[in-house]
Parts: structure tokens; C-alpha cells; sequence
């Protein structure tokens, strides 16, 4: 049986973040809990490289789109995150994620051999319901990665979601990832690969 969604409260605030959308969202409490848990628990699966369970967090048709962007002057700020099908650090189906977790877990990425350590923040987290029963979540990341002995990187950025409901009882989650985009804020990345998952 699918989990049932309660309806959210509608959006109460009126000034738009530039974007087409308000900077304040109304919603269900319980809904906002179960996004929130669920977000952490991934997290979680990717700190503790469970990567064969966090893929399966994913929906048969998803889009995991990391776009690159520039530096653009304010008037051209709408241009500064390439459009799909642009310049991209990642734009991958399910079968492609599942092939990168098995070159990740092969022992041959160098970039991955010996495995990075990481940390994930997550926060920020708003909540939009959307028709058929799915959400729009925009949540903020704080990514550490501490690698070998001495290396470290930071990944900071924005996560546009799109949520499914799913049948708790044979996932054991509520909902699964239907859609994900992925905006850096940095323009140039100091790190040498971005070899995990964001």
C-alpha cells in the first residue's frame, strides 16, 4: 500500500526568491518530519557507504543532474546554472548511478582507493506537495570529505528533490527519489573529482 500523504498548508508568504517560488513554505508537520528523516537516513546510508541501499532509494525513471555554473552579472543571474542537456558534472539515470557504485566499490577508482570519509549536513528542508501525491523538496548540504591523511574537501550547495510516495511496508521508506538536481555553489571546483555522491 502506498503511504498516504496528508495535504499541506498552502504557501503563506508572497515575496518570490527569484526563482518562481515564495521564500516562506506552509506545510503539514508530519509531512515535513517523514521528508526530513527520510533525507537524514540517506545521508546516512551514503556516510556509512551503503551505496547498494541508497541507490535502491531511487525510482526507476530518475535523474540525478549535477549542472556546472558561472559567475554571471545580476541581470544574467537566470543563466548562471547550465539547462539540462548543457555542461554537466553528472546527468545520470539509474542504470548509470548503479554502474558508478559498482566502479566505487570495485577497488580500481583510484580516486576512491583508499575510500574518502565524509559527512553529510543537511538543512533547510522545504516542502511543496505537487499533483499525483509527490513533493517538491529544496533542502541546503554541507559535504566534508577528508581523504588519506591530509586531504580535504568541502562541497556546498542546493538540492532541488522530487519525492514519490513508496510502500513502506516492502521498502521500509516512505518515499523514493523520483528526481534530483544537484547546484554546487561553487564555479570552479578546487577539489581534484567529485568521486561521491552529493
Amino acid at each position: 500500500m502506498n503511504a498516504q500523504v496528508p495535504e499541506a498548508a498552502p504557501d503563506t508568504a508572497a515575496t518570490p526568491d527569484g526563482r518562481g517560488r515564495t521564500a516562506y513554505r506552509g506545510t503539514d508537520v508530519h509531512v515535513q518530519h517523514e521528508v526530513e528523516q527520510f533525507l537524514y537516513a540517506e545521508a546516512e546510508l551514503l556516510d556509512q557507504h551503503r551505496f547498494e541501499e541508497w541507490v535502491a532509494l531511487f525510482a526507476e525513471d530518475v535523474l540525478y543532474w549535477m549542472p556546472t555554473r558561472m559567475t554571471r552579472p545580476i541581470r544574467e543571474r537566470d543563466l548562471q546554472v547550465a539547462a539540462l542537456g548543457e555542461s554537466a558534472f553528472a546527468e545520470d539515470d539509474l542504470t548509470m548511478l548503479r554502474g558508478r557504485i559498482r566502479q566505487l566499490t570495485s577497488g580500481m577508482s583510484w580516486s576512491e582507493e583508499p575510500p574518502s570519509r565524509t559527512r553529510r549536513l543537511i538543512t533547510n528542508v522545504r516542502v511543496r506537495p505537487r499533483d499525483g501525491g509527490e513533493l517538491d523538496v529544496t533542502s541546503n548540504f554541507y559535504v566534508y570529505r577528508s581523504r588519506l591523511e591530509r586531504h580535504e574537501d568541502w562541497f556546498v550547495g542546493e538540492r532541488f528533490d522530487v519525492l514519490r510516495p513508496a510502500d513502506r511496508e516492502a521498502t521500509g521508506y516512505p518515499f523514493v527519489i523520483a528526481d534530483r538536481k544537484i547546484v554546487l555553489e561553487q564555479a570552479t571546483l578546487l577539489a581534484p573529482s567529485i568521486s561521491i555522491f552529493l
